[in-house]
């Protein structure tokens, strides 16, 4: 455990929740970042669902609409600081992009990891119904930006489905590495959903492992990073009501790895997010659910908030 005891965490929480501005349905559109409909996805193998191995194509994810249907986060106290993240820097990173599914030549190339080379990207996983993960990540992914810019935040994302595909996942560290006028992002949350087998339900929290390796060498993050994915993970199950993981992580929501290429040459504080199940049918209800993505947005945010106020 770290030094935060429960009272401490109570009151930063209390803070972020009471900071957080509202996000009318208005208020969204006008900043541009509501989500078209369908594009191009793509899905993946179970297991295969952009941390490595080849990609399969799905069908056309359905339509999504942040502003449908989901429910505004708790609007800002008399006295409360409107800005409590300013001067902070987020990198959001989307995974997969759903012009993946056109490109499987160019993702499937291979890209240097440190430890070895892996595909430059794949498809993603999908729900039964077709609902992919490209998709979903790209809600997800402007939801939480819009969160985080009203707390003040500097947000700078990956990609916005504003580029034929990818980036790699080389790239995508190197953007979160970059930030910040080249200082480097405070925190990088990569945004996923798994594709496991039925039955395995719940949310978990990827963290790098120790690795030092050719071009990689997580040392430096590996205990911010920890940290920084304690606080995602118990805010996003505060938020959605979701269990962690029965399937792995011994149920701490929490899964340490060396395999990946966007944690091994990160070096500022980065975890992946995988915010359920997609195979398994109840967990691909909420993920396929606007207000549910609404929520996790959300409790990322706020487990982003509690580490960079911390």
């Amino acid at each position: 455990m770290y030094d935060d005891d429960t009272h401490q965490r109570a009151r930063i929480r209390k803070a972020v929740l009471l900071a957080a501005v509202p996000l009318a349905a208005a208020g969204l559109l006008a900043g541009g970042w509501a989500l078209a409909g369908a594009g191009p996805g793509g899905g993946g193998r179970p297991g295969t669902d952009g941390r490595g191995g080849g990609a399969t194509p799905a069908p056309a994810s359905a339509g999504t609409s942040p502003s449908a249907g989901t429910p505004a986060p708790a609007g800002t106290a008399p006295g409360a600081s409107a800005a409590p993240l300013a001067g902070k820097v987020v990198v959001i990173d989307p995974g997969h992009n759903p012009g993946n599914f056109q490109h499987t030549s160019e993702i499937n190339k291979q890209v240097d990891i440190g430890t070895n080379r892996k595909e430059c990207d794949t498809t993603g996983t999908s729900t039964r119904d077709g609902y992919t993960e490209a998709a979903f990540t790209l809600d997800v992914s402007r939801r939480l930006r819009a969160v985080l810019e009203r707390m003040g935040a500097t947000v700078v994302t990956t990609h916005d489905a504003d580029r034929p595909f990818g980036p790699c996942i080389d790239e995508r560290a190197r953007i979160g590495n970059q930030a910040g006028g080249g200082k480097g992002a405070h925190a990088v949350v990569s945004v996923h959903a798994d594709g496991s087998a039925v039955g395995n339900r719940g949310h978990h929290v990827i963290l790098p492992g120790l690795v030092k390796a050719g071009a990689a060498d997580t040392a430096p993050i590996v205990e911010p990073s920890r940290r920084l994915g304690e606080r995602v993970q118990a805010e996003f199950a505060r938020a959605t009501g979701s269990a962690p993981a029965n399937y792995l992580g011994g149920g701490t929501g929490l899964d340490v790895r060396k395999d990946l290429g966007g944690l091994n040459l990160s070096t500022v504080p980065k975890v992946f997010v995988e915010c359920g199940n997609m195979r398994d049918p109840e967990d691909a209800a909420s993920l396929s659910d606007a207000a549910w993505r609404q929520k996790a947005a959300q409790g990322i945010a706020n487990g982003v908030s509690t580490y960079l106020l911390g």
